[in-house]
């Protein structure tokens, strides 16, 4: 099958029905709700069958996208707040002071892959207040813990080895793991948000897994947050081809024998020709958009303030400010 280069359950369901043409995928089960400007698509692969259709472990993956996240709303960006609060919620069967460890994974000196410090220096952080000024905490505040472990190249330490040792001293009753992922489409970078509480395999997208955070590793259930922030070039060029003969297709008429040639090459056999192009001098490429910053900026902000909605029921968005 045509290679999944993607983090997003998603994307593997759309290239599993492409690449067999059919519209069900076995073992997996989708649902799609629209709120508003926000499409909120539930897949939840259920047994093996759906394991090795989409290459992901079994559960549950939410993806809501937010197109209108472009134009940098107020409006959008609080109605994604609220959202995806709730869908968080949904996915937490704890008691109301049970604790939580959020981990934001990724490299900080790299600001595609930054999301997940980012989102950490942004969360109301209040396990210590717990322990040192109880009188303090307010009704509804829970017992909540941050780490960003850096990558293996910043610590020589293998990300999932620091996460374990900190599960093991303060054990949380769950980790939240954020990350910066890979999608195959441009437009789904910055305006996607996936849920999976399955845990999470950094790097995995772009072709450099690292060892996995889920409840076989760390011993406590793994809920991970992720956003698109690059896109694999050779997917990207892939479906640029298909579309343009799509189009010349119906420009000149699919009497085109030339053009039904190019239609007919497999998807497998053109992904390996553009990887042939661009390895030698480029390497393994994915793109970014120049605007990465900003994005980076918006968007954990908006999964800060949801994670601190969810995880404090005493908290509202209003409440938020003076937390800061």
């Amino acid at each position: 099958m045509f290679q999944k280069r993607t983090d997003l359950a998603l994307e593997a369901h759309e290239i599993y029905r492409q690449s067999e043409s059919r519209t069900d995928v076995p073992g997996v089960i989708v649902d799609t709700e629209k709120l508003d400007n926000i499409t909120i698509t539930r897949v939840h692969i259920n047994d093996e069958r759906g394991e090795d259709a989409l290459g992901k472990p079994r559960g549950s993956y939410v993806t809501l996208e937010i197109p209108s996240l472009i134009h940098k709303e107020q409006a959008t960006f609080e109605h994604t707040i609220a959202v995806l609060a709730d869908e968080i919620k949904r996915l937490i069967k704890l008691d109301d002071d049970a604790s939580i460890l959020v981990v934001g994974l990724g490299n900080w000196q790299i600001t595609a892959d930054a999301l997940g410090p980012k989102v950490v220096s942004s969360l109301l952080v209040t396990r210590h207040m717990f322990e040192l000024m109880p009188e303090e905490i307010e009704q509804g505040v829970r017992p909540v813990c941050a780490l960003s472990p850096g990558v293996l190249g910043l610590t020589g330490i293998e990300t999932s080895e620091i996460i374990r040792g900190v599960v093991e001293k303060v054990k949380p009753k769950l980790v939240i793991a954020i990350d910066s992922l890979a999608s195959r489409k441009l437009e789904r970078v910055s305006t996607t948000i996936q849920i999976a509480d399955t845990g999470i395999t950094p790097g995995a997208g772009v072709g450099n897994a690292r060892r996995g955070l889920s409840y076989e590793t760390l011993g406590v259930p793994v809920i991970a947050i992720g956003v698109p922030t690059v896109v694999d070039a050779a997917t990207m060029a892939n479906d640029t081809i298909d579309l343009v003969i799509d189009k010349l297709m119906e420009q000149t008429g699919t009497d085109s024998s030339f053009y039904q040639i190019l239609k007919n090459i497999d998807r497998d056999d053109k992904y390996a020709l553009i990887q042939e192009v661009l390895n030698p001098s480029l390497g393994n490429l994915v793109v970014t958009p120049k605007e990465v910053d900003e994005i980076i900026e918006d968007i954990s902000e908006i999964i800060a303030n949801s994670i601190n909605i969810a995880l404090h029921k005493g908290i509202s968005l209003s409440d938020l400010n003076k937390y800061h």
